[in-house]
């Protein structure tokens, strides 16, 4: 199933912005990459022990965690670069609805990205936090959302290097939705596959099919509906953080999140219809299976008939006129069986050409 339900919460009473560990051990790897318009300045896995040090003057800031920070590594970053207390301890918790909070001097940005697993989609959690000149990401999932990314900062003619921390963001941002495609062209392709199956095989498996992807069209709108508002306030937004030139890439993006969610609306109304489509074909396979038992029990009604008749003990006189003398004729018995498959296999002809079957 899609892992959906798995969530991460602070037990109840705890203080606000306490930061707790998960129940397993994560494993995490920390990457940072700082860069300005003529070079790469530093490329290099690991967070250092005050990561302060990593700002620099006119030098972009990325770092980036793959997979659930650690506590220390997660405190010692927000101290480092003044992230809200409250915005840390979402990010240890698993399963936030997807949200824009605007604080004084960062953005901090919830989303969940939607990967395509071996067999059924997974949704992981994306945070991120905006400053004027540092963008620090979290992906909780396994994938390599952002190779891409890498490869244009260490292009030197990419756009990319010459502009901020704002149009970084909208590059993470942009690869995190932009992944839910794939995701989407697999479960349409599933679909119209069960369409065929319910069509021509209908039965309990396609049934358990198609109660599985509606259950997971469902989950998969749940996670990604609200991430239209979020990347549409980005667009619509003040904060000094986003350049108004920066504005149209992210509306751009919440266009993408938008043809998303029709076309997962497209596929509920799909799977909506699929179940009337089964049982449509679960009750024309029972008419059809009708229709050859009422022929074959029609073609033997005339049959039983003679078969009754002549199983009748009228024969004990003979020299009476009403006492059957066909049965001592010589030929009777072969007489009645060409009677019989003669009318049945007129009835056969009639109810052919009147395509009863």
């Amino acid at each position: 199933m899609v892992d959906l339900f798995h969530k991460h919460y602070a037990p109840p009473g705890s203080a606000p912005g306490e930061l707790r560990p998960p129940a397993t051990a994560p494993h995490t790897v920390v990457h940072v990459l700082g860069y300005d318009a003529d070079t790469i300045r530093y490329d290099s896995p690991g967070l250092p022990q005050e990561p302060a040090t990593l700002r620099q003057p006119g030098t972009v800031l990325w770092l980036h965690f793959a997979g659930t920070p650690r506590v220390d590594d997660l405190r010692r970053t927000g101290e480092a670069f003044g992230l809200h207390p409250l915005a840390l301890e979402d990010v240890m918790n698993h399963g936030q609805r997807p949200k824009l909070d605007v604080f004084d001097d960062h953005l901090f940005l919830e989303l969940r990205c939607l990967t395509q697993g071996s067999e059924r989609p997974t949704v992981d959690d994306f945070a991120l936090f905006l400053g004027g000149d540092f963008v620090i990401s979290i992906y909780h999932g396994d994938e390599d959302l952002f190779a891409g990314v890498r490869s244009r900062l260490h292009d030197p003619a990419s756009r990319l290097r010459r502009a901020g921390a704002d149009r970084l963001a909208h590059a993470l941002l942009d690869a995190v939705v932009d992944h839910a495609f794939p995701v989407l062209e697999t479960l349409g392709e599933r679909i119209e596959d069960l369409e065929t199956d319910l069509l021509d095989h209908p039965g309990p498996d396609a049934l358990h099919e198609l109660h599985r992807l509606k259950r997971e069209t469902l989950l998969i709108r749940r996670a990604v509906w609200p991430a239209r508002d979020v990347l549409a306030s980005l667009s619509r937004g003040d904060s000094p953080l986003v350049a108004e030139a920066t504005r149209i890439y992210f509306r751009d993006v919440s266009d993408h999140a938008v043809q998303i969610i029709e076309l997962l609306e497209s596929y509920r109304d799909m799977l909506a219809g699929m179940l009337d489509l089964y049982l449509s074909s679960i009750s024309n396979r029972q008419n059809e299976v009708m229709k050859v038992l009422t022929v074959i029990a029609t073609v033997f009604i005339p049959l039983t008939f003679l078969v009754g008749v002549y199983g009748m003990n009228f024969s004990v006189n003979p020299t009476s006129p009403w006492a059957m003398p066909e049965l001592h004729w010589d030929y009777g018995y072969p007489v009645l069986w060409l009677v019989m498959l003669a009318v049945a296999g007129a009835m056969l002809v009639y109810f052919k050409r009147r395509r009863w079957f």
